[in-house]
């Protein structure tokens, strides 16, 4: 049965969809079976992966309406599964809001497929509506990118809030693995202040090592590919590749 993991942040710019590419495809370096689920409208994850969002025929979209089924959508891409997204995701949410039981719809779809997988890893979107309440209900554990820089942790205590009502109402075994600090420069005390404080005032666990800035991050997806293929013996990758096991160990425990 598969780890579920979501990546969540109402910030955007965090490199959220970054760290959810990557650390998939550190795992299925390490012999895991791996599903990456888009569940952003803006669709990043699935570009990421070399897949033109508006040309497809099914999507995560379908899969929130319930239209069609989670295996049906599915792209592989390497050694990957993806169930890639589309803007038409943003209507979704309308309909859903108006329909019983729309916490739990991509619960519901993702456990038709999670006896195949390892991990599933859900890159949420940049908000705290009622897609990413569907991703956390789906979830074991969420893992909380962030920015060092001054003001991205300021919104670190609104998506607590949300993760202690969704364990009140539809998921009450959901944990927080923790926080990856990303596009750290060390060189600066504003970065190491910035985890300093969301791991005092928080209470919440900073993974190690922090994920180094890097422009070959930016170069990779108009590639279709992650950092770990694009730039494979960069610090981020190395990063990535070390940050991997450790999600695995922490979800167990």
């Amino acid at each position: 049965m598969a780890r579920v993991i979501a990546l969540a942040n109402q910030k955007g710019g965090v490199a959220k969809t970054t760290s959810a590419h990557a650390l998939g495809v550190a795992l299925a370096e390490q012999g895991q079976r791996v599903l990456l689920a888009d569940l952003d409208p803006q669709a990043c994850l699935t570009f990421s992966n070399g897949i033109d969002p508006d040309s497809l025929p099914l999507s995560m979209h379908d899969v929130m309406l319930e239209r069609t089924s989670v295996a049906e959508a599915l792209h592989k891409v390497g050694d990957l599964h993806l169930l890639p997204s589309s803007i038409d995701l943003a209507g979704a949410e309308i309909h859903l809001l108006s329909r019983t039981g729309r916490e739990y719809v991509l619960r519901r779809a993702l456990s038709s497929v999670q006896h195949d997988y390892d991990v599933v890893l859900i890159d949420c979107p940049p908000s705290l509506g009622i897609l990413t309440i569907n991703g956390l209900t789906a979830s074991d554990d969420v893992l909380v990118p962030l920015q060092c820089e001054t003001l991205s942790h300021r919104g670190v205590g609104q998506l607590l809030q949300t993760i202690e009502d969704v364990r009140a109402y539809t998921n009450p075994d959901l944990r927080i693995l923790g926080v990856i600090a990303t596009m750290y420069d060390g060189r600066t005390k504003l970065a190491g202040r910035t985890v300093d404080e969301v791991r005092e005032h928080y209470g919440l666990r900073v993974l190690d090592p922090p994920v180094p800035k890097s422009v070959r991050v930016a170069e990779a997806p108009a590639l279709g590919a992650s950092i770990l293929t694009h730039a494979p013996s960069s610090k981020v990758a190395g990063a990535y590749r070390e940050l991997a096991p450790q999600l695995l160990a922490a979800a167990v425990h």
